[in-house]
């Protein structure tokens, strides 16, 4: 069977078991604690724990995985093995408060053996069985099913039901909540297939595990109990890639004499001739006899199986919308990305050959998902744009390692069993060549080594702290209680109402916030500023200067004044309307143009964070590369063509699961059963719990300010609309106005007028420069004639006028050339501080007189700095005064 035909047949049985087949989820998880979708189970995990009701009583899917990071890292094991991957699908079937034990048993061994003919002597279930201190009891119930079924087959139970205890066979989602025991399905794959179980759980390749049937009936308890679930669920998870390399390898069960292989499969075949088309190599199934020592045939196959494997988890990712960056999931891709690229180099491959197999990953990936084949060209750009940065500084950061690793090993010769690379070289490779630690160690291991990692931390927590030091210190707000529930807000439908205040909180530094028990005013979240305006008590009236959120949810409105003794009473809450209708003007437009971004650049692009104000607004993206300004005139004339729609902007309120599938969730929000949609004209549907306007034409017009990179794979548009723009469009024309006028002519003339000036601007530059080299030459004719002869070099030493730096050089070398051998140093005021120059010629080097010697040596008695070649150098200094002094000093 073909890897196609054994996932569809997957698929096919259990939705002839009343199964409902559900598309994968992205790779770019829901739960904030996991850096990638890891588990089939994930997007379901709501379901098992009860905050949202199942859609369908049975699924079934193939779910994209990713295992490199965290807790649940296999990155460092690819390619060394052929069962390790970053990347994997995990085929499974759920039952949500339905059928449980007997059917789900009864169906793997259906499905296992009379669809895909798994050889049964070759098959061992594993049933759990506590040890000492483990929870709950024996699973008897899953041992009677097995049993029946291995008697059925003619098959002893005592040898095909192996025990195992809480570490093997007791599923826990974390310290507490749902969970149960499992039973796992492992096979048997030596030549002889005769192992009677002994292989079973003892991390042999040769018996491996294919399918894990999860039985979640227990709820632990913060006491260490495990309360019965009212309702019992179903979660079972099958590596495809195994079960697809187990039939390649066995010839669909005909032939066991080769060592199994996840990668024999199809799935990694086409990738491996284009690879070998690319390097010349040709894949021969080695693995490593020693990890430590790996010979150069076996190298090249690793290589290929690394290739091959984070070539389909780059892929995949980056079509969810992960792209490789700088934190997190992000550097996670980075280092992958980095670490295939070095591998790469091993087997002679040139930058862009990465990019190059992403073809080839999608014709076989993207008929299951079509995310692939919709993101191909985005993918290869991306990992095209990474290589490239990379490759800038590989071989440099490479060089640094050999540099390292040779003197090292000098200062280690006969003590080899302490030789360590530098932990401040490995940190120094990985902050300024990019090279991320597990990519040096990596090498260094090749180099028989260890990497000083105590050194790379202690590097890296002095970074953290310089950065940590400049960084704006922030007043923490500090209450008479903790108490107190989440503030109320009415502001979406009114902007005026009387409240009744709780409560007050202050800063540490004075400042003083009310509490009320509902209000009109917005707090700062979501990356909308608070509101501003006023509050009136009977007898007293406050500004409100800003509204904030504390943790308890209670909406703080920060006032300008005492508030004395007011609880209790009620006052009227007033936002400012017209500063409100500007935030929800910039608000919509970020919307709006989001909408536009993914329009022109494509899906990938995610929110990444935001700001909006009642001036401006500050959208941050995820994108690979500087948008161009013809994409850029794009997007800004999308959006001004849907505000000039002047659409209805609606919202409501769905539960999560019932949301329209084409809504977009904002960057780091959490949300609850219940969310609130903001819906655009129907082009632009996000999850969002801010405040906007009531149709696009309100808001006016939009227009671009600036576009820019804020980090690697993030870039940043900061736009305004509304009164700031019409203020904006007034400063641009009063400027425009007065350049006019003092050109003597008109607006629509400027720009031809602008250019005639510039054309004879250069020309007068191109005389004025003639005029200065005549005069350089006249002035250096004049210092030849001040010229002392030392040993035979001349020597000329003066503080010269000079209009630039550039001037002050070019005096300097036409200078030398009129003395012949000697030496030059010229010192000249410029834009207020103070430069020297100095020239060496060939027989003052060889007398012991270097120019940057000099130059260091001179600008350091300015308060300067400076330095450069033995034949040439500069620098300059703040103290002016004391220049013709110093250059007088100079005693050759």
């Amino acid at each position: 069977m073909t890897s196609e035909q054994i996932r569809q047949s997957f698929l096919d049985f259990f939705k002839s078991k009343n199964h409902t087949i559900v598309p994968s989820a992205s790779l770019m998880p829901d739960a904030p604690n996991l850096l990638f979708t890891n588990a089939g189970m994930n997007q379901f995990v709501p379901y098992f724990l009860g905050e949202r009701e199942a859609p369908y009583p049975r699924a079934t899917d193939t779910q994209k995985c990713i295992r490199a990071g965290g807790k649940h890292n296999d990155l460092e094991d690819v390619g060394l093995d052929t069962y390790h991957h970053t990347f994997f699908e995990m085929l499974g079937n759920w039952s949500f408060g339905d059928y449980f034990k007997q059917e789900a048993i009864e169906w793997a061994w259906e499905l296992i053996t009379e669809i895909w003919k798994f050889p049964k002597e070759r098959l061992y279930a594993s049933v759990y069985k506590p040890g000492d201190g483990d929870p709950a009891d024996f699973d008897q119930e899953a041992y009677d099913f097995w049993r029946a079924i291995f008697e059925k087959a003619g098959l002893d139970p005592d040898v095909h039901i192996v025990y195992g205890n809480k570490k093997d066979n007791f599923w826990m989602m974390g310290d507490t909540g749902p969970c149960g025991p499992c039973s796992e399905l492992h096979v048997d794959l030596t030549p002889e297939g005769d192992t009677k179980g002994k292989l079973v759980n003892a991390d042999s390749p040769y018996c491996i595990e294919i399918w894990n049937l999860v039985f979640i009936q227990f709820n632990a308890t913060p006491d260490g109990d495990f309360v019965p679930l009212k309702s019992k669920h179903v979660d079972t998870g099958m590596g495809f890639e195994r079960v697809a390399g187990i039939m390649a390898t066995s010839k669909n069960f005909t032939d066991f004499s080769t060592p199994p292989s996840n990668y024999n499969s199809d799935l990694f075949t086409s990738i491996f001739e284009k690879l070998e088309a690319l390097s010349g190599h040709t894949y021969q199934r080695t693995v490593p006899a020693d990890v430590n020592n790996v010979s150069e045939l076996e190298m090249k196959d690793v290589i290929f199986r690394v290739l091959a494997d984070h070539a389909r988890c780059l892929a995949c990712s980056i079509a969810d919308g992960i792209l490789p960056g700088n934190e997190g999931r992000n550097y996670v891709l980075r280092r992958i990305l980095r670490r295939a690229v070095m591998y790469g180099r091993k087997l002679g491959l040139e930058n862009g050959f990465f990019a190059g197999l992403i073809p080839t990953v999608v014709d076989k990936l993207g008929p299951v998902f079509p995310e692939l084949v919709v993101q191909k060209e985005i993918i290869q750009r991306i990992i095209k744009s990474e290589e490239e940065a990379f490759g800038r500084t590989l071989d440099r950061g490479i060089q640094l390692f050999e540099k390292e690793f040779k003197t090292s090993r000098s200062q280690f010769e006969g003590n080899e069993s302490k030789h360590v690379f530098s932990g401040h070289v490995a940190f120094e490779l990985y902050d300024t060549y990019g090279f991320p630690l597990d990519l040096t160690q990596l090498m260094a291991k090749q180099h028989g080594i260890e990497v000083d990692v105590a050194a790379f931390k202690l590097e890296m927590n002095k970074q953290r702290e310089r950065a940590r030091a400049s960084q704006k210190k922030t007043d923490i707000l500090v209450s008479d209680g903790d108490s107190g529930e989440a503030t109320p807000f009415i502001g979406f439908d009114t902007l005026a109402d009387e409240a009744e205040l709780l409560d007050t909180v202050s800063s540490k530094n004075g400042e003083s916030y009310l509490v009320f028990n509902h209000t009109p005013f917005y707090a700062e979240m979501g990356g909308q500023v608070g509101d501003t305006g006023h509050i009136e008590f009977e007898e007293n009236h406050f500004e409100v200067l800003d509204t904030i959120k504390d943790g308890n949810g209670r909406f703080l409105h920060k006032i300008k004044g005492d508030p004395k003794s007011l609880t209790g009473q009620v006052a009227n809450l007033l936002v400012d309307p017209t500063r409100r209708k500007n935030i929800e003007r910039h608000h919509s437009a970020t919307h709006i143009l989001h909408w536009a971004l993914r329009k022109v650049l494509g899906t990938h692009v995610r929110q990444a964070g935001s700001y909006v104000d009642d001036r401006r607004l500050r959208f941050d993206f995820a994108h690979f590369e500087a948008i161009n300004p013809d994409q850029l005139a794009l997007i800004e004339k999308l959006c001004n063509e849907h505000l000039l729609e002047n659409a209805r902007v609606k919202w409501f309120e769905t539960p999560f699961d019932q949301k329209p599938d084409d809504v977009i969730a904002f960057f780091g929000e959490k949300y609850g059963d219940v969310v609130r949609v903001v819906d655009i004209g129907g082009y632009s549907k996000e999850l969002c719990g801010g405040t906007h306007v009531r149709a696009t034409g309100e808001i006016g017009l939009l227009k671009i300010a600036s576009e820019s990179a804020i980090a690697a794979g993030t870039r940043r548009i900061e736009a305004i609309v509304g009164d700031s723009l019409y203020s904006h469009i007034n400063d641009i024309e009063s400027t425009i106005a007065i350049a006019s006028r003092n050109l003597t002519t008109t607006p629509t003339e400027l720009v031809k007028k602008i250019d005639t000036v510039l054309a004879r601007n250069a020309e007068l530059e191109k005389q004025l420069k003639k005029f200065q080299q005549k005069a350089s030459g006249n002035l250096a004719d004049d210092l030849v004639k001040t010229a002392t002869d030392l040993n035979g070099l001349q020597i000329v030493k003066a503080k010269v006028d000079a209009s630039d730096p550039n001037a002050l050089r070019q005096l300097g070398a036409n200078l030398l050339g009129k003395l012949g051998e000697g030496i030059v140093v010229l010192g000249a005021a410029i834009n207020g501080k103070a430069s020297i120059v100095t020239f060496c010629s060939p027989d003052a080097i060889a007398a012991g007189h270097k120019a940057g010697d000099i130059v260091r040596d001179l600008t350091s008695k300015l308060d300067g700095k400076g330095g450069g070649k033995p034949d040439f150098a500069m620098g300059g200094g703040s103290n002016v005064g004391k220049l013709k002094e110093v250059i007088s000093s100079f005693q050759s």
